[in-house]
């Protein structure tokens, strides 16, 4: 059995760009950012960034073009698929994309008396770093 699934939670690096396939069936493409936040051994925080390409088709493609906007947080949940092509002089290029199968959009940014909340910063969000369970093999009842 093989399993090709991928779940990113992150924030829209630019707006979707909407395209028409010859079928006539729209597809969108976006990008997303996810961080991950650690302390390193010396104490200090740090934040990693990844990148993904999203591509969405259909009711999903719409749905994103309408809603999300640069910086709208998402979650897309689908597969990885990778892409070879050789442009016109020749060099060979690659890009790995997730084909999205379902799409959640976070909340709205939220206006209260005509002012934005403004976003939570790196620095608030708290680290929550789990230590592995040691496992009793005498504690599996099978």
């Amino acid at each position: 059995m093989n399993l090709n699934k991928a779940i990113v939670l992150g924030n829209v690096t630019n707006d979707p760009i909407r395209k028409s396939l010859p079928s006539g069936m729209t597809v969108v493409n976006f990008g997303v950012a996810t961080n991950r936040f650690y302390i390193d051994k010396s104490g200090q925080k740090n934040k990693d960034t990844e990148f993904h390409n999203i591509v969405l088709f259909g009711k999903l493609a719409e749905i994103a073009f309408q809603y999300l906007k640069r910086g709208s947080l998402v979650l897309v949940e689908g597969r990885l698929k990778t892409r070879t092509w050789e442009d016109q002089s020749g060099q060979k290029h690659t890009k790995t994309e997730i084909i999205g199968e379902k799409l959640q959009l976070g909340p709205k940014n939220l206006v209260q008396n005509g002012d934005k909340k403004p976003p939570i910063a790196d620095e608030d969000i708290p680290i929550i770093e789990e230590e592995p369970e040691e496992i009793n093999i005498d504690d599996i009842p099978f």
